[in-house]
């Protein structure tokens, strides 16, 4: 309902997507909501996004995520 801010796909046909950007000027939908990753494997028949949990410790009420890169070694 918040949209995807940006998407990285892997070579493996994984996929991280961002969502949650709040920028001032930029309607949001879910202004209390904070941000969130999402993973999608595009090699399923019917591709999901499924939400990530972030680690404990991490300021998730202040996430406010704007782009995604991966880093394949």
């Amino acid at each position: 309902e918040t949209g995807s801010e940006d998407i990285d796909i892997l070579p493996s046909g994984l996929a991280f997507i961002s969502s949650g950007l709040k920028y001032p000027g930029l309607k949001s939908f879910a202004v209390d909501k904070p941000g969130e990753i999402f993973l999608m494997d595009l090699n399923e028949d019917n591709p999901r996004a499924v939400e990530l949990r972030i680690s404990r410790g991490f300021d998730l009420a202040s996430f406010n995520p704007h782009g995604i890169s991966t880093y394949v070694d």
